[in-house]
């Protein structure tokens, strides 16, 4: 009898361990809520393969080395750019931050990875400089500018495009400075890598509630994240299903909680209204 207790308590402590060394869910792996996006408008644009801009009185499709601009209220177009395919190979996202579009840019898929950030005259729609990044932790993707600095993603892929070692899961957040120096990096949880798979982040800015908003590559999502209290992961807070398939998408500053994303597949442009986030 004694052996028996003896044998049983030792399968217990056994099972105990093998238990206590299996990896115990992350955080992250508990399901973020789903919300739903409300599509308010949609514009027809040829050129909304990319992503889109927005200002108080326009919308700006992008298509690889072309912009379109476009009248908001009729959605007519106005002017576009159009710019040497050598030297812009790939623009993947722009945002109007204060006078300036800002836009990533790419050689997508041509490897090593390469990048810069181009700037236009929204009004004029032309070139104004470049700010070349050249080899960085992967393929510049999109960029916003918040709290004095500047916040770039970069991508990277499983297949086309990628480089030996560095899959969708080495896609990261970057801070930067002024002078483009790099200040801070953060990787994205698996609950939103796993979406990105094979591909990688397309689009993303912060919104008005500070938040990140960002999306993947195919996926008819938006991922809403935070930046950690601790750690160098960011914090995955709720999933957004939106009418749109990825790629790039951009908040409209004047017009609070409504954002612009693009359905690649049908060559438009989709106003969103998202839904309410609980308050942090």
């Amino acid at each position: 009898m004694l052996r028996l207790a003896g044998f049983l308590t030792a399968v217990f402590v056994l099972n105990a361990g093998a238990a206590a060394a299996q990896p115990s869910a992350a955080p992250e792996a508990a399901a973020a809520p789903m919300l739903q996006a409300e599509v308010v408008r949609r514009w027809k644009a040829p050129e909304a393969t990319q992503g889109v801009a927005v200002d108080a009185r326009h919308f700006y499709a992008v298509a690889n080395s072309r912009i379109a601009k476009y009248d908001k209220a009729t959605g007519r177009k106005l002017a576009e750019w159009v710019g040497d395919r050598a030297r812009f190979p790939h623009i993947n996202s722009c945002e109007i931050i204060g006078r300036e579009l800002v836009c990533a840019n790419s050689n997508f898929p041509e490897t090593p990875m390469t990048s810069s950030v181009e700037i236009f005259d929204p009004s004029k729609m032309v070139h104004l400089r470049t700010i070349s990044l050249g080899q960085q932790v992967g393929s510049l993707t999109w960029v916003d500018r918040k709290d004095g600095v500047w916040w770039a993603a970069f991508a990277n892929y499983d297949g086309k495009g990628g480089e030996p070692g560095r899959g969708h899961q080495y896609t990261q957040l970057v801070q930067f400075d002024d002078q483009w120096r790099r200040l801070q990096g953060w990787s994205f949880p698996l609950s939103v890598t796993e979406r990105f798979r094979p591909m990688s982040s397309s689009g993303g800015g912060f919104g008005p509630d500070g938040r990140l908003y960002v999306t993947g590559h195919d996926h008819p999502e938006l991922y809403v994240l935070e930046l950690p209290k601790g750690g160098s992961k960011l914090d995955h807070v709720a999933t957004i299903a939106a009418a749109i398939e990825g790629q790039a998408v951009t908040f409209d500053r004047s017009e609070p909680g409504v954002l612009y994303g693009i359905s690649r597949p049908n060559r438009e442009v989709v106003v969103l209204r998202l839904p309410s986030l609980p308050k942090r």
